[in-house]
């Protein structure tokens, strides 16, 4: 999408879509740790417990994003990024794809056939999630970013996370980059299920609370937002 279409008159339209229990009905960066936990690439012992309570701060609104991702990252340090690569193939094969449904895949078609400008915007790693953008065919991906050098991960996070205040942070950094603004667009629209993504709901002129949390359920039924399942 180029900016001749706002220069021309064209009503554009912009869809952000959260993705961890909003278009997957499940959570990427959970699975992807109890993915490598399972393939005794991980210690179970170490890891799984830790992976459940981050979670669970995840989703009680707690979770400090720093030592979550010092968790989730170092990790990808220890291994090849071809290794990395061919693992993810075999998760998304077996954990992913079975959690993108056909109400999700269609609500994707829709807005992309109106022509709208879709972006998944998303707090888990863009090493485990650009495949599934793409698998979503959403060409357009924020979220956080692992340091990379020579095309191998440090372990460390690249940049401003994309998480609660920080996802309208980097969503206003690709705006600006394009030279775009919130008012570029004609109507805005952003799905999610978390409280988590409150800062971002409250930014788009249509947020829309898909099979929400219970905090996020009272906030939108309080403020008169659509609410949504996709399951």
């Amino acid at each position: 999408m180029q900016a001749s279409f706002f220069q021309k008159g064209v009503n554009v339209n912009l869809a952000l879509f959260d993705l961890d229990n909003t278009l997957l009905s499940g959570d990427s960066d959970f699975e992807w740790s109890q993915f490598m936990i399972d393939k005794g690439v991980l210690s179970r012992e170490v890891f799984e417990a830790k992976n459940v309570a981050f979670y669970e701060q995840y989703k009680a609104g707690t979770l400090d994003i720093f030592e979550f991702l010092d968790f989730q990252l170092k990790p990808l340090s220890q291994y090849p990024r071809t290794v990395l690569d061919a693992w993810h193939e075999e998760f998304m094969q077996t954990k992913i794809r079975p959690m993108m449904g056909d109400k999700a895949r269609a609500l994707v078609a829709k807005h992309r056939a109106a022509g709208d400008v879709c972006l998944i915007v998303t707090a888990t790693n863009s090493f485990v999630t650009a495949p599934i953008a793409r698998e979503f065919d959403i060409e357009n991906l924020i979220a956080t970013d692992p340091e990379e050098i020579a095309g191998e991960f440090t372990g460390r996070v690249a940049g401003t996370p994309s998480f609660r205040e920080g996802k309208v942070v980097r969503m206003e950094a690709w705006l600006a980059e394009r030279r775009w603004t919130w008012g570029s667009f004609f109507a805005t629209w952003f799905y999610s299920d978390s409280l988590n993504d409150l800062p971002l709901l409250e930014k788009v002129a249509h947020p829309v609370a898909v099979d929400p949390d219970a905090t996020l359920r009272a906030h939108a039924q309080q403020h008169q937002w659509d609410i949504l399942s996709l399951r």
